[in-house]
Parts: structure tokens; sequence; C-alpha cells
């Protein structure tokens, strides 16, 4: 198996070679995660919530069965069935609030654009960002309360790399007292390039969450928030914000993820790291945990498991209902081979068409590299990638593919940047890039 990435936080895994421990953040006193602050978090369960949110289901479900028209009856449904797969990422909860929306949107007279606009976020989980687009314009069509479509219109630019309609809309809505602005306004200083701008935003909201008491607002901004700290090398602070999210949610996979990333990532402890992925994992379908688990078994050099994992995820994560949701996964695990590059190459122009970023077609120029067409990775990433973002994996594709094309001026103060990013790309890709 060769470097590849995943979609943790802002999607890392990676290797280290006893040859390169040092850069490992194994030093004593680099150790700042203390499992008696997260030990009682990894022995809940979310199985009680889950029986309750289940037996709301039921009870709406009911009320649908003898009239289906009542909207409201409906709405609550697929309300519940969104929850259930923020609990459990179970795909089909996701499939069912899709349908009872759709019903709901069909039907209602009033209030209509909250039930698109409700549809429109299930697409854009779902990935299908195309649709999404098709219900949120319908909903900014309606009327109805057009600042929480403006607000879902940004994330369906921005998810579509429309950025100047997306600014267009984010100033419409400009209130630095709204948190929803200020979330927003935190994501376009990230595609921007500007952490501190962004982690500044993000805190503001926060202290919105904070006054407003409101749970499910403060557990998503910590989170968010211990990500960019993540990426801003503030570890410590990262680490207490997800326990100040598992505080509120002690069933709360992200920050049990966002922990053991910390474990293994900065601490170079892949033992403690599996062990809190294998406690997730109990309360959860989501496929993306074989992979992560791939990764560390690979460090461990316990090869024929991290390939069974890795097919595991392939397997999984190829199922209908996911539809395109974890290709970017499966074009980087088909681009780290040549006899599957071409299928990579496949799913990354789709990725393209679904979803028309930077980003995407770095995974395109990344799949031409796999095949070792090299010129064509360069003229993809030239034109779509170079200058365009500032996420340090497509930085170190490009960087790749300078290597291979011999194109040293351009890729030493390239590699230069990448060497500071030994937490968030990990260390088998700060392995890869200390070779380039």
């Amino acid at each position: 198996m060769k470097t590849r990435q995943l979609p943790h936080t802002k999607y890392l895994i990676a290797l280290c070679t006893s040859i390169f421990l040092t850069s490992c953040h194994s030093h004593k006193e680099d150790i700042l995660t203390d499992q008696n602050d997260y030990n009682a978090y990894l022995n809940t369960s979310n199985s009680k919530v889950i029986s309750g949110l289940n037996d709301q289901v039921a009870f709406w479900n009911s009320r649908i069965k003898k009239d289906s028209s009542q909207i409201i009856d409906l709405s609550k449904s697929a309300g519940t069935y969104t929850a259930l797969f923020n609990q459990n990422a179970d795909i089909e909860m996701l499939k069912k609030a899709e349908q009872n929306l759709h019903k709901a949107a069909q039907k209602a007279a009033i209030g209509k654009d909250n039930y698109l606009r409700a549809l429109a976020q299930n697409y854009i989980t779902q990935h299908r960002f195309k649709e999404a687009k098709t219900m949120i314009d319908s909903a900014a069509q309606v009327g109805g309360e057009i600042s929480a479509s403006n607000f879902v219109l940004f994330d369906v630019a921005m998810e579509l790399g429309n950025y100047k309609e997306a600014k267009t809309l984010l100033d419409k809505e400009a209130d630095f007292s709204n948190y929803n602005y200020l979330i927003r306004l935190a994501k376009w200083e990230d595609y921007s390039g500007n952490l501190d701008a962004t982690i500044q935003h993000m805190e503001n909201a926060m202290h919105i969450a904070d006054r407003s008491n409101v749970a499910n607002l403060k557990i998503w901004v910590y989170t968010n928030l211990a990500d960019y700290y993540g990426h801003a090398g503030r570890i410590q602070d990262s680490y207490n914000h997800y326990l100040k999210a598992l505080a509120l949610d002690p069933s709360n996979a992200y920050a049990k993820k966002g922990i053991a990333w910390i474990t293994y990532s900065y601490e170079n402890n892949p033992n403690e790291a599996l062990r809190i992925i294998e406690a997730i994992e109990k309360d959860t379908k989501s496929p993306d945990y074989a992979l992560l688990k791939s990764e560390i078994y690979e460090y461990l050099n316990n090869n024929k498991t991290a390939e069974d994992l890795e097919k595991e995820f392939i397997n999984r994560a190829t199922a209908t209902n996911y539809g395109d949701m974890y290709g970017a996964y499966l074009v980087e695990l088909y681009a780290s081979q040549p006899e599957t590059a071409d299928k990579a190459i496949t799913l990354a122009k789709k990725e393209v068409n679904n979803r028309p970023t930077p980003m995407s077609y770095d995974l395109l120029a990344h799949a031409y590299y796999g095949k070792g067409d090299y010129a064509q990775a360069l003229n993809i990433a030239q034109e779509h990638v170079i200058g365009k973002t500032y996420e340090p994996m497509a930085q170190f594709h490009t960087a790749q593919i300078y290597k291979a094309l011999e194109m040293q001026k351009e890729l030493t103060p390239l590699k230069e940047e990448l060497l500071e990013t030994s937490y968030e790309l990990g260390p088998i890709t700060y392995a890869e890039i200390i070779k380039l």
C-alpha cells in the first residue's frame, strides 16, 4: 500500500517509519493526552439514545400511516431519522429522512421553504450537491426565511466551487452577532487560507453558542474549532475542545476520533489510537473507521490486517446507498496502485463533475499521477489547483508531480512549506515529504 490521505477532521492519517520517529512527536514532553480525561467516554454507548429515537420514529410513522398528508408528522419523522444518522452514521436513516422530506415538500402549502432547505441539507450530506442546489434554489424562489436560504445557498455554492457567488451571498447576511454567519465566514476564510481569521470567527461563534446554551450548537463549534486549532499547531487547545464536546455528548464519535488523531499523529501512540477507534466503532456504522485502522495497522507493520481492512472499507463504501459519498477516499486508494489507476481517473472525473472544486481537480491530477501520466497531472494542477487551494494535501500532490517531472525550482519552496505540516498531514506523508 502507498501513501494516502484519510478524511479525518481536515482529513489526515499517516504512517511513521522508525527513521522519522523524532519527527512524530514521541518525546515525553509532547504527551498531552491523559486516558483519565476520556476513558469514561470510551465506555459510554449511544444505544439508549438510539432506542429513544427509534421509539420517536415509530410514533411519528404511525401517525403518517393514518394520514399520509400530515406534513408535520412527516417532518418530525424526517428530523428523527436525521438525528439517528447523526448518532450512528446509518445511511439508511439518511435515506428515510430524504423520502419523508420529499413528501413534506411536495404537500406543503405553508412553510414549503423549510422542507426544501432541509432536503437540500440532506443532499449535501449525501454529496449530491447539484440536487442540493436545485432544492435550495426552489426554497429561495418560494420565499419564507430568506436569510436561512441564503446560508444554505452559500454552503452549496462553496461545495460546487462557485466562490464568487458564495461570497456575494455571505455579504448579504453580514452580521457579526449571528452564529450562522460567523461559522460560514470562518469557512470562507479557511478557503482563502486565512487560518488566524478562521479561528477568530469560530471563537466568536463559540461565545454566541455558549451564551445560547444550546447543546448542539456548542458541540458543533467545539469540535470544528478543535480541528482548526490542530491545523494551527495548537494541539492542547484542540484536545481541550474535543473534551468539552464530550462533556456535553459522551458518545460523540467526532470528538473521540479527534483525540485518536492526536494520540496517533502528535504523540506517536498508534495502539492508543486503535483503542479509541475500536471504542467508537461499537456505536457507528460509518465505513471510514476501517480505513483509518488500516493505516494504523500498516504503521505497525501488520500489512495483512491493513490490507483486509482496506478491502472491507472498499466493499462497504461502494454500497449503492452511499452513492458518491466516499468517492474522494476511493480515488486516493485506487490512485495508489498502477493497476487501479484507470479506475481512479474515472472516479475522479465523476468527482469533478459532481463537485468542480480545486480539491476535486487535485484528485484528478493525483489519479493521472498514479497512472504515470505526469504531464497530464501537471496540466490539471496548473489550471485548476495551484494557487486555488491552500490545502496541504493538494500541495503535497503537486509536489509529487514536480518531483516526477524534475521541476526542482518549483519543488524546493513547496517542500519547505510542507515540512511544517507534520501534524496535519501525519507521519507517513511527512516521511514522503522528506524524500521529495
